[in-house]
Order: structure tokens, then C-alpha cells, then sequence
């Protein structure tokens, strides 16, 4: 977004939207959360078909839901790969893409044969050679190193996301985003400028799309998220984000789910306060290569 003052819509929905990068295609990790304008509890969003969603399905869901009205989404996947620190994403490489939108483009063109927008084939491939930047199930790359981006520099503080480019264990961030980042390129070649992702490009007059932290909105609001069975737990983060409890008889049944609820609130929560969206545009390179967690400030 290449102007921080320009104004934002009332938006009709906020969606916090807790995303898996496995294989799929049914992924019983990926819950969907809806806050609408007020102070009601969100409400968990049932897949239009089968018992759990697939990146396709929200693929598709998310694109007619952003035609019948203005969406805030929040995604839980990283946007991008650090590139500040090092000037590049792959240092040492000659070609290589310079801002977000070609890094998506790229990994789309690796991975288009994967089904179900599954991103594991950019490590996998050994005739390229991004595998060997990545701590993967094959090992750990030759050029891997411990890379992060000014924002998760930013929120160390308060919690730190785990590195992008890690892709093995239970903290395996960096194989959902890259479906993550084949998503948003799909998302955007579907809508053009209807839908604009922040903080890359400047508002077009739709809906948008964010990075989110569940952990983080947790943090902000002294909430422990491994408390996730704890309903007392969830309706504190709550209430932080000007959120009414849930019903006193729901129990979740994974903890995507309270992590999709509090999302939901929080984005509907930090969405009037303009220095949320302006924090990033200080420095282009979050703007242009990196991205930004919504609701990281600088000095958190």
C-alpha cells in the first residue's frame, strides 16, 4: 500500500482464518472464524461442503464471499521471506525475485502441479536451487541460515514467530506459507483490484487481505494460548478485542479453533486504529518485500 493515509471501509465481516499447509486435501487444522460489526462472539464458519475445509474450498469461498460485501481477512501464514537482512530472499543467487507479488508468482510456477495449492515442491526439487536455503524433511540446506523479518525482529518482545524458511517439525511454519504464498496468488489474479493485500499495494476499494499471529493477539491480551481448553482463557482474549464470551456450552474441539475466534476479534478490534495500518510504511522494504503482521507495532 503505497499510501498510508488513504482511508479504509466500514467493512462488512472480519475473518480470522487459521491456515495448515499440509498435504490435505481435507485439512482438519484450517478453521475459519467470522466477527461481524459490533461486539458479538465470533462464530466458527462450517465448509460449504464435508465436515473440514480444503485451500481450494476457501479458495473458492473466500472469492464470493469478498462479492457480497467488503472483507477484512486475516491469513496465519507469513507473507513473505526476510529479505532486508540480506538484501535478497536467496542471497548468493543471481535471479531471483525482488518484491513479494514475484516471489508468489515464482513458487506458483515451481509448484503448479501440486495439487490443492501445496507448497512442499519448492524444497523438494533438486534440479532448483532454493531446497538449499530451507530446514526441511530432507535436511538441512547448505545455505539455511536463521533468517528473520523486521517484523518478527519487531515482536520478539512479546513472542517471536518461528523462522519461514523452517519447514520441519511441530513449529513447521514455513511449509504453510509456502501454499500461504500460492494462495495470495491465486487470490489476486482471480481479483485483481478488488482485493488488495496488505502492506504491498495501495487500497483499490475492496476487500483485504492481512497477515495474522493468533499467538500474538493471545500475548497482547495476557492470555495464555496453550490454555486453549480453558473457555475462561478464551472469552479474556475476548474481551480484550471488545468481544462478548462465547456460549457458555461450547467447548473447542482443536486449538485452531480459539486461535481462528480470537483472530477474528482482534481484526475487527484493531481495524479502526490508524497507527495499526500505517506502522509498516516507514520502511520500504516491509512494504515491498517482507510484509507485516497486523497489529505489530515497532516497538513492541
Amino acid at each position: 500500500m503505497s499510501d498510508s493515509s488513504t482511508p479504509f471501509p466500514d467493512f462488512d465481516v472480519f475473518l480470522g482464518i487459521d491456515w495448515s499447509g499440509a498435504r490435505g486435501p481435507k485439512l482438519p487444522g484450517l478453521q475459519i472464524a467470522e466477527a461481524k460489526p459490533g461486539n458479538a462472539a465470533p462464530g466458527l464458519v462450517d465448509p460449504p461442503v464435508g465436515r473440514w475445509w480444503t485451500r481450494r474450498v476457501v479458495l473458492e469461498w473466500l472469492i464470493d464471499r469478498m462479492a457480497r460485501g467488503r472483507v477484512l481477512a486475516g491469513f496465519d501464514f507469513a507473507f513473505a521471506y526476510a529479505f532486508g537482512d540480506e538484501g535478497a530472499y536467496f542471497p548468493g543467487e543471481g535471479s531471483q525475485p525482488d518484491h513479494a507479488f514475484a516471489l508468489w508468482d515464482m513458487i506458483e510456477g515451481v509448484c503448479e502441479v501440486a495439487p490443492e495449492l501445496y507448497g512442499a515442491p519448492f524444497y523438494q526439487r533438486d534440479d532448483l536451487p532454493w531446497h538449499r536455503y530451507f530446514l526441511s524433511p530432507r535436511g538441512k540446506g547448505d545455505l539455511y541460515r536463521f533468517r528473520q523479518r523486521k517484523v518478527e525482529t519487531a515482536c520478539a518482545a512479546i513472542t517471536a514467530p518461528h523462522p519461514v524458511m523452517k519447514c520441519v517439525g511441530s513449529a513447521n511454519v514455513g511449509t504453510g506459507s509456502l501454499a500461504g504464498m500460492r494462495f495470495l496468488h491465486h487470490l489476486k489474479s482471480r481479483l485483481g483490484d478488488d482485493v488488495t493485500i496488505w502492506p504491498f499495494e495501495a487500497f483499490g476499494g475492496g476487500s483485504v487481505v492481512v497477515e495474522i499471529f493468533p499467538r500474538l493477539f493471545f500475548k497482547l491480551a495476557r492470555a495464555n494460548p496453550r490454555a486453549w481448553t480453558d473457555q475462561t482463557v478464551l472469552n479474556r482474549a475476548l474481551a480484550h478485542y471488545g468481544s462478548r464470551p462465547v456460549a457458555a456450552d461450547w467447548v473447542p474441539a482443536r486449538e485452531d479453533e480459539p486461535d481462528a475466534l480470537v483472530s477474528a476479534a482482534a481484526l475487527r478490534a484493531l481495524d479502526p486504529v490508524p497507527e495499526v495500518w500505517q506502522t509498516p510504511f516507514c520502511d520500504r522494504v516491509a512494504t515491498r518485500a517482507e510484509g507485516w503482521i497486523f497489529g505489530v507495532d515497532w516497538s513492541s
